[in-house]
């Protein structure tokens, strides 16, 4: 994960989740800009039972 963003859970959460409403339409977007690599990311919001839901732009 990026230097930066939170290692816990439910915090990367929330600061992924705002990233997505206010800056990127996609997760691709934001996982590329950020330099993220997607498949960790999705794995550690996975682990908190979060999902991407591309429709909603969003983890739920």
């Amino acid at each position: 994960m990026q230097a930066g963003l939170p290692k816990d859970p439910v915090m990367l959460l929330s600061v992924i989740n705002t990233k997505l409403r206010d800056y990127y339409a996609t997760l691709e977007l934001l996982c590329d800009e950020m330099e993220i690599a997607q498949e960790d990311l999705v794995a550690t919001l996975e682990t908190i039972d979060y999902h991407y839901d591309a429709e909603k732009n969003q983890f739920l």
